[in-house]
């Protein structure tokens, strides 16, 4: 297998899009983005007999004041998984490079599931690989633990793109196929956005913060990100109107044959008119319209538990007729031992002192 630095954006993403189930956040666009805030992206392609066979788009990040580095491969390795060679192979390149670079860590969070319902299982397994348990035992024979730092959701809830619009809207929990058809009949309209809307998207993101108690970063984060997708026409917005003002917004990453529903954002006036089911019925539309397959949800809880503060989110989005799916979540591999322990243990105790310093921490 020969192993080669890609430098070139349209190189990268054409052969990332012959894998299975590559991710936006393996794309150029996302690494571009992430050098800008910190991080330094290495694109490794594996090839065999000329082709693609893996991908992995390597972050580096310095710590803060410290001679010191992780690595990070969001959503990656993209590769086969269901091949035991082809994952070796690259699991041990990466934990060479990890050693190389005398980084304290390698995380990786790869899309792959554990099997829950066999008919779930036949109806994704083109899209999502459902042997985690494999996995999680090659990678524990390897040296590598389970984070305590899951970076990404976990488990997520998928919905199959590939039937038509009125199974779609049939395979919807009654009550979501009843608020977006009064979504409709009360006026409310969906209209797609472009970058001189993230201003307002990004004030309705915040109220939304607010009002759910999540943490969210500084505006100018969001601009670049959004700005990015969106100019490499791999982002779509779209906005909730009534009577020409906006209730909601939504932000989807399109790669390959998946949308993601990256952002979410809501005001509280007019909850009644139900503009947040419509729009992810318009999201859902447009996406497969473009050619995807597959509708990520983004994001559950590890259990569903009415006491989880993400009970409600997952409930909506399980009316929307996908299916919860359980991640193999992210791992790291030490490739210090003495570097991973104060990274796991020290450095947590280390960022509150920075913010009590001067506000700076490692984002």
């Amino acid at each position: 297998m020969h192993i080669t630095e890609i430098q070139d954006p349209q190189t990268w993403d054409q052969a990332l899009r012959r894998l299975p189930n590559p991710h936006a956040l393996q794309s150029w666009a996302w690494g571009d983005f992430k050098a800008r805030h910190g991080w330094q992206a290495t694109r490794l392609l594996f090839e065999q007999d000329g082709r693609p066979v893996a991908a992995g788009s390597v972050l580096q990040r310095q710590l803060p004041r410290l001679p010191l580095s992780i690595l990070y491969v969001p959503k990656g390795p993209v590769l086969d998984w269901q091949d035991p060679d082809r994952a070796l192979y690259v699991l041990g390149a990466l934990e060479h490079l990890a050693r190389q670079r005398r980084a304290i860590l390698l995380k990786i969070d790869p899309d792959v599931y554990y099997p829950e319902d066999p008919d779930q299982e036949d109806q994704y397994a083109a899209a999502r690989p459902y042997n985690a348990p494999e996995i999680a035992r090659t990678l524990e024979r390897r040296g590598w633990r389970f984070s305590d730092d899951q970076i990404q959701f976990r488990n997520t809830v998928l919905l199959d793109l590939r039937p038509s619009e009125e199974d779609l809207l049939a395979q919807m929990k009654q009550k979501t196929r009843y608020n977006v058809r009064l979504a409709s009949r009360r006026g409310v309209t969906i209209r797609e956005g472009d970058r001189n809307d993230l201003g307002l998207f990004y004030r309705l993101y915040a109220e939304t913060s607010q009002r759910d108690g999540f943490l969210i970063r500084p505006a100018a984060y969001y601009h670049d990100a959004w700005e990015t997708f969106l100019s490499a026409g791999a982002a779509k917005l779209f906005l909730a109107e009534f009577q020409d003002e906006v209730l909601a917004g939504l932000l989807i990453f399109t790669f390959g044959p998946t949308a993601w529903y990256m952002y979410g954002a809501s005001s509280d006036r007019y909850r009644k008119h139900m503009p947040n089911q419509l729009l992810q019925w318009e999201a859902m539309r447009q996406a497969k319209a473009a050619g995807c397959l597959l509708y990520d949800l983004w994001g559950a809880p590890d259990q569903l538990d009415e006491t989880d503060p993400m009970w409600g989110v997952v409930r909506f989005k399980l009316g929307l007729g996908g299916y919860l799916v359980r991640g193999l979540g992210a791992w790291d591999y030490p490739a210090s031992r003495v570097g991973y322990w104060f990274y796991t243990v020290i450095m947590p105790h280390y960022l509150d002192w920075l913010r009590g310093r001067d506000g700076s921490a490692l984002e």
